[in-house]
Order: structure tokens, then C-alpha cells, then sequence
């Protein structure tokens, strides 16, 4: 038996199954392209040391060492977690051109990047839904299996 098992391929699961496993919430924002209003989700003032991850199939997206407070409502982050595959793509959804983010394994609709972060930090600012992620601590990435990333937190 060997102590670190490949993990099985992640298979998204039926709409009915979402249905049943996401809030209303998480549903609406993940599946049907939708946005929570500013200033009212779990993670727009979150401040703990972690990991942002999917909350369809949690795979790792973002880290709270690249989150900052840009001032619009929503978790913002100056760059997705080095390892992350989001794709991007162009929405004209409010009448004009904003890139889309979406994470690589669930096809989840995450939020928008915008070229208006911290020049400091790349300018790029993620504008995420926190209803599209799920927070896992420091102090648990290890318990969750998410023990490789510890190492982002080490000086």
C-alpha cells in the first residue's frame, strides 16, 4: 500500500447531484454564470491564513497570501495559486467585455479578472464570488489533503 495514493480523476457531478449539494447560492453562481452582490459574501473581508479552493470539486485556486482588499465587495487576489488551471473567457453579459474566470476541473464560473490590481503585484485583480469557493485553514490543509500546500505559507 503505498502512502500517497493517486487521487481518482474528478468527474462532475450531474446537475441534479449539484443541485443537491451546493446552496442555492453556490448553485446559481457556479453553474448559471451568477454574481452575489458586493459586500455580502462569506469571504469579502476574510482575512485568515489559507487556501481557497472550488466548491464543486475542490481543486486549489487561490491562497490568502495573494487576497487584498480592493475595495469592490468581493474577494479579490492579485493571482491564482501557481499549480491552478483557470480558464478565461470573454462575457458581454452587462454590455461590455469583462474576461471571465472559470476553474479548470469543474468548469465552475468563479468570477472576473480585471487589469486593475496592485501594479506591484502584476496589475491583475481576480474578483471572485465567495459562493464559488470553500475556505480550508492553514492549521487543516494537511488534515484536508492539501498538505503540498503548506509550503506557499513558509518563509
Amino acid at each position: 500500500m503505498t502512502s500517497n495514493p493517486v487521487p481518482a480523476p474528478f468527474v462532475k457531478p450531474s446537475d441534479d447531484e449539484l443541485r443537491q449539494r451546493l446552496t442555492p447560492g453556490q448553485y446559481r453562481v457556479t453553474q448559471q454564470e451568477g454574481t452575489e452582490r458586493a459586500f455580502t459574501g462569506e469571504y469579502w473581508d476574510h482575512t485568515e491564513p489559507g487556501i481557497y479552493v472550488d466548491v464543486v470539486s475542490g481543486e486549489p485556486l487561490f491562497s490568502s497570501l495573494d487576497k487584498y482588499d480592493a475595495g469592490c465587495g468581493w474577494p479579490s487576489f492579485t493571482r491564482p495559486i501557481p499549480s491552478a488551471v483557470l480558464t478565461e473567457n470573454t462575457d458581454y453579459k452587462i454590455g461590455y467585455a469583462r474576461t471571465e474566470v472559470r476553474s479548470g476541473l469543474a468548469d465552475s464560473h468563479l468570477g472576473h479578472v480585471f487589469p486593475d490590481g496592485p501594479q506591484e503585484h502584476g496589475g491583475l485583480r481576480y474578483c471572485i464570488n465567495s459562493a464559488a469557493l470553500r475556505f480550508v485553514p492553514l492549521s487543516e490543509l494537511e488534515a484536508q489533503g492539501y498538505a503540498e500546500y503548506s509550503r506557499l505559507f513558509q518563509k
